[in-house]
């Protein structure tokens, strides 16, 4: 008997686009990716979100990685008349590693349901995570499955120190979108713009004192995000600190994923959440 593995998502794609062998409006394989000809697409998303992939299994139990960065997500469905035509998931994914070798890619972890690869090299650092939706038990005829990849480019804010100012004095706080290494509180270097304008802006008005305070989305435990927000927040004060700033002027903070600014069930919701913000005092 057919084993399905079915979200909420795919039966609502199904419904509206299970009846056409075209691709869904707006969608197309990305570049990266090699389109197996018994497959459609039925939808796809394109984001800046932080997401957990497989990348090995010790003690039975899978072991994941959180990278951050552009997301495209697209679904593939089979087409009318595949049966008896579809691979099994071991084809589906080896036809994948196949590919991404060609690019300098490499598989990380697979096993019955999902499959991890990796592409460095040429100035690329890219994630590629695919998971069945539905098949046959064991692996068996591949029905539709899901493919996510992460191209780890940081998000970039472009701000200048008057914008700052300006943002403080109209509405006393100003987010900011600073970089940081997955999971730390380490600042990377792209974000070091963010810094240098913010400590300028406080040089130019003497009299501004400021709370930075970190936030997250509602990705893992909110504990221990509340614990990273604080982190994050003390690393942007130090650094500003670290410009010439006096320290008297600044304090932090962490409020985790308690302060929301946009719906944390969107993707683009989740990344606005991810900020620091400045608040005069």
């Amino acid at each position: 008997m057919k084993k399905l593995i079915l979200s909420l998502s795919f039966l609502i794609t199904f419904i509206v686009s299970g009846f056409s062998q075209d691709d869904a409006e707006g969608c197309k394989d990305h570049e990266i990716l090699t389109r197996m000809s018994m497959y459609y697409i039925t939808n796809c998303s394109h984001s800046y979100n932080q997401l957990e992939i497989p990348v090995g299994v010790t003690d039975g139990e899978q072991i994941r990685k959180t990278v951050e960065g552009n997301v495209s997500s697209i679904q593939y469905n089979e087409k009318d008349g595949s049966a008896g035509k579809l691979p099994s998931w071991f084809q589906v994914t080896k036809n994948y590693e196949n590919a991404l070798a060609k690019i300098g890619g490499k598989k990380v972890y697979s096993d019955l349901w999902s499959a991890t690869y990796h592409v460095t090299g040429n100035n690329k650092d890219v994630w590629i995570s695919l998971e069945v939706i539905s098949s046959d038990g064991d692996g068996v005829n591949v029905y539709s499955f899901a493919a996510k990849i992460i191209e780890m480019t940081a998000m970039q804010q472009e701000v200048q120190a008057t914008d700052i100012y300006e943002k403080l004095n109209a509405e006393g706080h100003i987010a900011l979108y600073i970089n940081f290494e997955t999971g730390k509180s380490d600042i990377k270097s792209e974000s070091q713009k963010v810094i240098d304008e913010m400590a300028e802006m406080l040089k130019t008005n003497p009299s501004i004192k400021v709370s930075v305070e970190g936030h997250t989305d509602n990705v893992g435990n909110a504990a221990s995000n509340k614990t990273l927000s604080e982190a994050r927040g003390k690393a942007v004060m130090n650094a500003i600190i670290a410009k010439g700033i006096d320290k008297s002027r600044l304090s932090s903070k962490g409020w985790g994923q308690e302060k929301p600014i946009e719906d944390n069930k969107t993707e683009d919701g989740k990344a606005k959440n991810r900020r620091v913000e400045i608040v005069k005092l």
